[in-house]
């Protein structure tokens, strides 16, 4: 069915449609004017369709991973009561961040065992250096015997100050009571924090297909549900949370070897999710970003999917050499070999360097596979079978390792 166009008194400018002369068929012109083809109404009808079909899936997944999050806002109100106590920002943009693995036994993490309460099982403190271009991870073993300052249990009492072992803050006073004790022991202020269970580690490791380790020797550890044979192997899941808690059967049985060990293995895994394999696969990255915020409780400023975006954002072209982890400087307790308590001045060097964004280095201990190093030594001394010291430039050197050292190598 034709419809009658009017002329324009300005010539038509669209490429492939003629204006309909005056006098209709047979008055000289080229004819009435042509629908399009059946098949360009189609095409545009499918482009529409994919589009808005689209978008909508973006938005489902966008709102399926925010609401993943579990934001605490508690810990932030229980935080601003001892404002006057805590220490001061650091420079602009330079960002501090506890990274905290709960060894709750709620939900999913019922299969793992049953104990009271919740205790933080690791904790790391993540220095974002301004200029984003290193990160410094630093272990805090949890018997490390620390001054706990006064607490706000979950019934709404109080606890008193006290010394006692750093993982006894998340068990009186929870996220709170942990990073009012950082704040306490580094002089450092926690900008944000991240708990992380059991269960989201599992994920975690999953979404990225497994991280490669090598051992020595066979392991069988019942205790950790650990069966794996010697050699190069790729571990999962189940197996590579069993691996990075065990104690008895790798290495000598103490919280150092096992802190290192979390360090290499979380080292591996910042590698390969910073991998192209990974970060540029949306098929491989949804599983990732899905696995971190379903398993994560924060801070509402990072308790949304932008948030978390923001802060990854900034820290994704930090070279591997330059992500280091490390264990506070620290020796056996005087009074009870079992726990640990800080090597001073190295300590407080450490902590200064972060607080002020000055660089550290680490280098690898005399032996970085399963054996002890308890103390820091604030600075290099060129010890026999280590390389050599770097520059003054680089700040004090403190024993570690990189996101770019593998396990296996």
């Amino acid at each position: 069915m034709d419809a009658h166009v009017t002329e324009s008194p300005e010539p038509r400018r669209f490429a492939g449609w003629a204006a309909r002369p005056a006098g209709g068929p047979g008055a000289g012109g080229p004819g009435p004017r042509r629908r399009p083809p059946h098949w360009r109404r189609l095409a545009a009808v499918g482009i529409t369709g994919f589009v808005l079909a689209g978008a909508g899936t973006g938005w489902a997944v966008y709102a399926k991973l925010n609401s993943n999050i579990r934001t605490d806002s508690a810990t932030e109100r229980e935080l601003r009561k001892w404002e006057s106590e805590r220490p001061p920002a650091g420079p602009p943009n330079a960002a501090n961040v506890l990274l905290i693995g709960s060894d709750s036994r709620n939900g999913g993490n019922g299969r793992y065992g049953h104990s009271r309460g919740q205790r933080s099982d690791t904790t790391m403190l993540l220095h974002l250096a301004a200029d984003r271009r290193s990160a410094t991870a630093v272990s805090i073993p949890r018997d490390l015997m620390v001054g706990v300052p006064h607490c706000k249990r979950p019934d709404g009492t109080e606890t008193a100050p006290r010394a006692g072992q750093f993982n006894g803050a998340f068990a009186a006073g929870g996220p709170a009571c942990t990073i009012r004790t950082v704040e306490k022991m580094t002089g450092i202020r926690i900008d944000h924090y991240l708990i992380i269970d059991f269960v989201g580690f599992t994920k975690m490791v999953d979404a990225v297909d497994g991280v490669e380790v090598c051992l020595p020797r066979p392991v069988h550890d019942p205790a950790a549900h650990l069966a794996l044979p010697a050699g190069r192997q790729t571990l999962h899941g189940e197996e590579a949370l069993g691996y990075v808690r065990a104690r008895k059967s790798l290495g000598n049985g103490s919280d150092t070897q096992r802190m290192e060990r979390q360090q290499r293995f979380l080292g591996a895994l910042v590698k390969k999710v910073q991998s192209n394999g990974v970060l540029l696969n949306p098929t491989r990255l949804y599983p990732v970003l899905d696995a971190a915020t379903s398993s994560l409780t924060t801070d509402t400023a990072l308790a949304s999917l932008k948030g978390l975006y923001e802060l990854v954002r900034s820290a994704r072209r930090i070279p591997t050499d330059r992500i280091q982890f490390m264990t506070v400087p620290r020796r056996e307790y005087r009074l009870d070999p079992n726990r640990d308590e800080l090597v001073q001045p190295d300590a407080g060097r450490l902590f200064g360097q972060l607080h002020r964004d000055l660089p550290v280095t680490v280098t690898p201990p005399r032996d970085a596979g399963e054996e002890p190093v308890r103390t820091g030594n604030g600075s290099s001394d060129d010890r026999p079978g280590e390389p050599p010291g770097p520059s003054p430039s680089s700040g004090p050197t403190f024993p570690g390792t990189t996101a770019e050292r593998g396990i296996c190598e």
